[in-house]
């Protein structure tokens, strides 16, 4: 089940796998247990990486710059996830 308090373009950070501790942008919802997740670097916006809810911790960090992008249907680039990051985290 998704965490209501978790939305798309909020930061998160990962508390689990491989990339533990590493901080992403939510881009999209799956279903109740999974969302979309990127960084730029190694999770790059054309293959975003699907990881469980219950693995990441919500940051109350908003991106409403991608939130904008995403429903006005502009281009997101890796370069744009990346300084939205770096500006945040």
């Amino acid at each position: 089940m998704i965490d209501e308090d978790i939305n798309i373009g909020q930061v998160v950070r990962s508390t689990k796998g491989r990339d533990k501790g590493k901080y992403f942008i939510v881009i999209g919802k799956l279903d109740d247990n999974h969302l979309l997740i990127v960084d730029g670097d190694i999770r790059k916006i054309e293959k975003p990486k699907k990881k469980k809810v219950k693995h990441l911790m919500k940051l109350d960090i908003i991106s409403t710059e991608t939130i904008e992008r995403l429903n006005s249907n502009k281009e997101i680039t890796n370069a744009f996830i990346r300084k939205e990051l770096k500006n945040w985290v």
